[in-house]
């Protein structure tokens, strides 16, 4: 059951009511009612939400990395600087854009390309992945039906904008000027491990979209390269159809030709076996008319 409904929120939006529909008949037919009806109480996706979908389930290893860093992104938020924060703001910009244009391709290749307004709404879902620990549930689902929407940039000595339901929230840290300079030591720490891991997770996204991008140039000139053999194939075959058609007509000419001189020569041999047989008869005329006369 678990099976078909992520394999449903991977399927394309445009064709997700007919697969939808088709795996409820099929559940409801084995006598599995209740499942039947949780699929079909399945929502159809928007195109954003199946995108961010789709990465998950496509490369579950950059998620999972994607989701541990949004983690200690929110951890390490309280104790930063406004150096740190832009630092870390910057890592947090790379890392969604390479993976919003690494779920595009992805997308492009299982036949839909993504607008602007759905990528817009794609780099939202991941930002708020970052930022929104029940938007990282939402999503660590594969299930998200609409686009996720971030919540406001977390700001030092406060907690985050958006708290998960039935928690307290966190109350605000010593202000950096009255803590100790051990604990000053110990967010500068902290701050520099974050920032590594999330220069690591950018990096290796980075490095992931450009293996990507590399892999498919290969796989174009290969499909250039297999258009170009059948375009060859395809002439000569349509020049040996040619030669054939021109071989046919030359044979069904030189047939006619030979049917035809075939008659001549049996008109020919007829013709001689009557002159034959005239000039014997007349040779045997003469000799007979000879032999009267001595």
């Amino acid at each position: 059951m678990e099976a078909i409904l992520d394999e449903l929120y991977t399927t394309p939006p445009s064709d997700f009511v007919a697969r939808r529909e088709t795996a409820a008949a099929a559940a409801k037919t084995a006598g599995r009612a209740d499942d039947a009806r949780r699929i079909h109480a399945a929502r159809r996706p928007t195109l954003a939400a199946w995108a961010a979908n789709l990465l998950l389930r496509s490369q579950p290893e950059e998620c999972q990395q994607l989701l541990e860093l949004g983690q200690a992104l929110r951890e390490a938020y309280h104790a930063l600087d406004a150096d740190g924060l832009k630092d870390l703001s910057a890592q947090r910009r790379r890392v969604v854009s390479a993976l919003s244009r690494q779920t595009a391709q992805l997308a492009r290749e299982a036949g839909h390309r993504l607008s602007e307004p759905v990528q817009q709404d794609l780099e939202a879902t991941l930002r708020a992945v970052l930022a929104d620990p029940d938007a990282a549930d939402q999503w660590a689902s594969g299930r998200l039906v609409n686009a996720l929407t971030p919540p406001s940039d977390f700001r030092p000595g406060t907690a985050p904008a958006a708290e998960r339901p039935g928690t307290r929230s966190r109350p605000a840290l010593t202000p950096p000027a009255r803590a100790s300079k051990d604990e000053l030591a110990e967010r500068r720490r902290a701050h520099e491990e974050q920032l590594a891991r999330a220069q690591e997770a950018a990096e290796a996204a980075e490095q992931r979209l450009r293996e990507e991008r590399a892999r498919r140039a290969d796989v174009d000139a290969e499909l250039q390269r297999a258009r170009e053999r059948t375009e060859q194939a395809r002439q000569r075959m349509s020049a040996a159809e040619e030669q054939m058609q021109q071989a046919r007509e030359e044979y069904q000419q030189a047939e006619n030709d030979q049917q035809e001189a075939e008659e001549h020569s049996r008109t020919a041999a007829d013709a001689l076996a009557q002159a034959e047989r005239e000039a014997r008869e007349r040779t045997q005329h003469v000799r007979r008319m000879t032999a009267g006369t001595t």
